[in-house]
């Protein structure tokens, strides 16, 4: 078996190319790229399952406000509300939102002084299934609309298959956006590696003619672009790593607001750390493919 150094030991002067030194830096750029994409995918994607975590399970029933009505008015309707939900079985807990919860539910679209301004606010009511339960919402809303004919029941149906449907929409977008950015490198890589060769071309004839296969010279081109892709991949991952984490601590300094916030795990961030060990496979496999093709064409 062949030590670490006899692989990684050039007999042709790659390392003195101009084009080769920008290399690294094309790489690094494309791997920067492919570290934002795949982090707004995986916060996406752990949004939306913070979101189904929390409305599967979970109902809302709400109740305009009458123009004309006392508070008892009002309190005997929920009331009747209240009295149905809990006459429905497969309802773990039903419960009426205060103003403090009203609050924090509308503060980051109206400000945080909303509730407590003169708002004809509804009311509101969130509903708790049982872990196990089915519940038929045709048939509750049937029961509620006689309770309170302006009852309105939200299951959270639609808008979670709308979330889904952005969710897989920006996952598309993400794998379209990875492949240009795989193709630039590898394209950058090519020209780099057909330059090389262009360079190098009577040095290469002469380690043929000294009997060297065409695979020994592929060999140095591919380990001379296995380490120039992987030092592109790391200073990539570096300045990738460094704006995400500068977008997460602003998100979380501004608070709260309309979009919650999507924080990323540890298995997120081994994926996005595995993109300088996928740059430099491309980058070596490129390099390979290019030196067999011109060298069985040319040579």
């Amino acid at each position: 078996m062949k030590s670490a150094a006899a692989i990684l030991r050039s007999d042709l002067p790659l390392g003195k190319d101009g084009s080769s030194r920008f290399l690294p830096w094309i790489v690094g750029a494309m791997v920067y790229l492919a570290a934002l994409t795949l982090a707004g995918v995986l916060a996406a994607g752990e949004l939306v399952s913070g979101w189904r975590a929390e409305l599967t399970g979970a109902l809302t029933i709400e109740l305009p406000q009458p123009v004309e009505a006392t508070d008892a008015d009002r309190q005997a309707r929920l009331q009747r509300v209240l009295d149905v939900l809990t006459a429905t079985p497969g309802i773990a807990h039903a419960e009426v939102l205060g103003p403090d919860a009203m609050a924090e539910l509308i503060g980051p679209w109206l400000g945080p002084d909303a509730a407590a301004a003169d708002l004809p606010l509804p009311d509101l009511v969130a509903v708790e299934l049982n872990s196990d339960a089915t519940v038929d919402s045709v048939a509750l809303a049937l029961r509620l609309a006689e309770a309170a004919p302006e009852a309105r029941l939200d299951d959270h149906r639609d808008w979670m298959e709308r979330a889904e449907r952005l969710s897989w929409l920006v996952r598309l977008l993400a794998m379209l956006v990875l492949g240009f950015v795989s193709a630039a490198a590898a394209l950058a890589v090519l020209f780099v590696t057909r330059t090389g060769l262009d360079i190098h071309r009577e040095v290469i004839e002469l380690v043929h003619l000294l009997g060297a296969p065409d695979r020994y010279i592929a060999r140095q081109f591919q380990t001379h672009a296995l380490m120039q892709g992987f030092l592109g991949g790391v200073l990539g991952l570096a300045a990738g790593a460094a704006t995400i984490t500068a977008i997460g601590w602003l998100a979380a300094t501004l608070g709260g607001g309309l979009v919650p916030l999507a924080r990323l795990g540890w298995i997120d961030w081994a994926i996005i750390a595995s993109l300088p060990v996928a740059a430099a496979l491309v980058a070596m496999l490129t390099a390979r493919i290019a030196v067999l093709h011109f060298l069985g064409r040319s040579l």
